[in-house]
């Protein structure tokens, strides 16, 4: 009779050709690329560091070109310069390709980034073969394995479901290096942070995000009651171009909800600040609301958005009482992001429950705790994933918190790729350089550089 014990070893135990085709497995996969989600800056950084190290790659982007996002904030003007903005590797592989540098003292703006660094980039002979527009990342997971499968699990390729130009196509690889981000998976407007029906229902009269207010955008504001949702450097930017508005169409109302205790406490810097364009935003709203061309709300905690006889209505708390704000008839939110996570539903992950960053990210980036001049360097070693060869990069690692620079997810992406490519002495090295003062919060107790995750860095 055989017992419980002889079957458990029995289909545990690989047998001598299982073993043997395992092998060979491990070396075909080895001969993969790596693929990459994303062809933000950080995802074209990755790009240009596996491409200047002689490894494969392919370039997975949804949308019909690189820096498809940015495409959406391109007319807000970044407040760091061009210095910050460019990765190294990328740098290198443009100037041997004819490549003009931007004067590294000039502020882009989200256009200028795309058509001036990203599309040159993405249009090099290095990078344009393997770049897949058009592709959307349906799911990632191990080849016919599911995430219960354990054994040999490290030498089975990646596969990469996808939908590229409207049909279903799959792509392998040994390596994966998510940096698809977090612009266009906003935070609600809601104090809970929960997306709530009636939130939902008025998706046509809120814009997540900086609309062209002077542009594209200008009938839909102008002379309207409008409420702008959040203390950071987008609802600034907003704030600003409806001040813009209002010079011409005076009837236009601008409304500032923050959940900061103070409106002084929003300006930052200001003439202190070491990043002029930045110290300059604070100024500037600090004027409009104290001449009364801007009413600040705060500290205002909402509690449920919806649709009132007068327009939307705002429900909420304000130190320690019920308000509620009416007659509103547009909302700009700009509370943050958030990952998705669904397309990696298969694979092993290690995700902080609070911050929603890569797991050994969270001590350091917390923003109850550090600001991103706090935020020490960091690379591959902090990246790495229960899932062998899988890597969250760029403003997807830090989840929710606010404290993402561009330049640290160049960072990230020159160690991963270092790894990837075998050279481990170069993955644990330190090769970042930022400034002193920082710019992911508006208030000058936060820190440095751009903020991807923030799109008016």
């Amino acid at each position: 009779m055989t017992n419980q014990n002889d079957l458990v070893k029995g289909c545990c135990t690989p047998k001598k050709n299982e073993l043997e085709k395992n092998s060979l497995g491990k070396r075909e996969t080895k001969e993969l690329p790596v693929a990459i989600i994303g062809a933000g800056p950080v995802g074209l950084a990755a790009a240009a560091h596996l491409a200047s190290r002689g490894q494969s790659f392919i370039l997975l982007e949804a949308g019909k070109q690189a820096g498809a996002n940015i495409k959406s904030w391109g007319h807000i003007r970044l407040f760091s310069p061009w210095r910050y903005n460019i990765d190294k590797a990328a740098a290198r592989l443009l100037s041997a390709n004819g490549w003009v540098q931007p004067q590294l003292e000039a502020l882009p703006t989200g256009e200028e980034l795309v058509e001036h660094y990203l599309k040159p980039l993405s249009s090099l002979p290095e990078i344009k073969p393997f770049f897949h527009l058009n592709t959307k990342v349906l799911s990632v997971g191990r080849k016919d394995t599911d995430k219960m499968k354990t054994a040999n699990r490290e030498d089975i390729p990646f596969v990469i479901h996808a939908e590229q130009n409207g049909e279903y196509k799959t792509f392998e690889s040994r390596a994966v290096i998510d940096a698809a981000g977090t612009w266009g998976n906003p935070n609600p407007a809601s104090s809970s942070g929960i997306w709530l029906a009636d939130e939902k229902k008025l998706n046509e009269k809120i814009f997540y995000g900086i609309p062209d207010v002077l542009g594209s955008e200008q009938q839909r504001y102008r002379n309207k009651r409008v409420a702008v949702v959040g203390g950071g450097h987008s609802a600034i930017n907003a704030l600003l171009d409806l001040a813009a508005l209002k010079e011409s169409y005076p009837k236009t109302e601008i409304l500032w909800i923050m959940r900061r205790n103070q409106v002084e406490d929003a300006y930052g810097g200001e003439e202190k600040d070491a990043l002029e364009a930045r110290g300059r935003l604070g100024r500037r709203i600090h004027q409009l609301v104290d001449k009364g061309q801007v009413e600040a709300v705060t500290p205002f905690r909402i509690q449920l958005v919806k649709e009132s006889e007068t327009g939307i209505e705002l429900i909420g708390s304000q130190n320690g009482k019920q308000r509620s704000l009416n007659g509103i008839d547009e909302m700009i939110v700009n509370t943050g992001n958030r990952p998705d996570f669904s397309i990696i539903s298969e694979l092993r992950t290690s995700i902080d429950s609070a911050t929603e960053s890569a797991g050994s990210l969270a001590p350091l980036i917390d923003p109850n705790i550090h600001s991103c001049g706090t935020v020490r360097p960091h690379g591959e070693k902090e990246l790495r994933q229960p899932e062998k060869n899988f890597y969250i990069v760029g403003s997807k690692s830090y989840g929710r918190a606010p404290t993402f620079l561009m330049a640290t997810g160049y960072e990230q992406v020159r160690s991963v790729a270092a790894y990837l490519s075998g050279d481990f002495a170069s993955a644990e090295k330190v090769e970042l350089d930022l400034p002193e003062t920082g710019v992911c919060s508006v208030n000058l107790k936060s820190s440095i550089e751009v903020s991807a995750s923030s799109c008016c860095n």
